[in-house]
């Protein structure tokens, strides 16, 4: 047993979580910020989730913890709105919470992409959630002073993805500076922060959401290009074979907007997006947390390729970004 099982461990008798001796601590995959456990004692199971203060990646990576309260409160308000999308949440502790176990009959929407499941259904669920989250928390007073969260948004966003891609593209690096800039003084609604594949949960058509700690106040945009960057990738990580993700991420969009309403299909909106969505593509090769399964080099220099080259245009439009994306792939990819 490692010494930070038996912190929690320690933590859990403490507060009366657990009884006895007779408890079975499995770790569980929590990503590199967290760790998480499944507890199992007197008939009971349930996750216990902690955040680390660094995260295990290569780079020198540090974060504040109290991103684990951040979570657990962003679980609480998901409840609400769309309860059959967030896992019950049962207490907090002075250093993790606890929630529901969800057993292994739901699937990882992340796996099923990566063995080429690519299912338009699972993508329109994914973005009606996110229009509900950001429809019913828009220009919520309350909501704006209990995710004040820009400080963690920092360490966990705009300085391992915009402001580290930016030193490394020297040519781009005010772009990137000014969008981490924007972004850290943008207020509009509730954001989930790592809105991607690997944290939701599907099974029987139902979609639950998980790793919330990057929960913020702030700029819808930054979801929506988050989602689709992920999505942009899958595409290229499984080129040359066509998986029909050019139509799914079009669904997607859609769905997103329908669930907004009109007035979310501002020229504005659409443009910030998109040139968020391309920064964020060159982050998961360049940035803190690159992806771990594009390995080739061909395939990393096409994101930056890419990349560099719609962010030097005028302007650029999300439509426009996924449809170049998918032609580009088609001519490097398929000759």
């Amino acid at each position: 047993m490692t010494e930070n099982e038996s912190h929690i461990l320690d933590r859990l008798r403490r507060d009366q979580l657990i009884i006895g001796r007779d408890v079975l601590l499995t770790p569980l995959g929590g990503g590199v910020s967290s760790d998480v456990f499944l507890v199992e004692n007197q008939g009971k199971r349930f996750v216990v989730k902690q955040a680390l203060p660094r995260l295990r990646v290569s780079a020198p990576w540090e974060a504040d913890t109290s991103r684990n309260r951040y979570e657990y409160e962003f679980l609480r308000y998901l409840g609400t709105i769309a309860p059959e999308v967030a896992p019950k949440v049962f207490c907090i502790g002075t250093d993790y919470f606890v929630m529901e176990y969800l057993g292994p009959e739901y699937r990882n929407w992340k796996q099923l992409l990566m063995s080429g499941d690519c299912q338009s259904r699972h993508a329109v669920m994914a973005a009606t959630i996110l229009g509900r989250l950001h429809r019913c928390s828009w220009r919520n007073a309350d909501l704006a002073k209990r995710f004040d969260t820009t400080a963690n948004f920092h360490q966990l966003r705009t300085d391992p993805y915009l402001v580290t891609t930016g030193r490394r593209h020297p040519a781009l690096r005010k772009l990137f500076e000014q969008e981490a800039a924007r972004l850290e003084n943008t207020r509009e609604c509730l954001v989930h922060g790592d809105y991607s594949p690997k944290n939701m949960l599907i099974c029987n058509g139902r979609l639950v959401l998980l790793d919330c700690e990057v929960a913020w106040y702030g700029d819808p945009a930054f979801d929506l290009a988050f989602l689709i960057n992920h999505l942009l990738l899958k595409a290229l990580y499984h080129a040359p074979a066509d998986r029909g993700l050019q139509d799914l991420i079009v669904g997607l969009v859609e769905a997103y907007y329908f669930e907004r309403g009109e007035w979310s299909l501002k020229k504005e909106f659409d443009s910030r997006t998109a040139r968020l969505l391309l920064m964020l593509l060159l982050a998961r090769v360049d940035g803190k947390s690159p992806v771990e399964y594009l390995t080739s080099v061909p395939k990393k220099d096409f994101v930056r390729s890419f990349g560099s080259y719609q962010l030097c245009e005028p302007t650029v439009t999300l439509v426009q970004v996924v449809s170049d994306w998918f032609r580009s792939l088609q001519t490097r990819f398929t000759q």
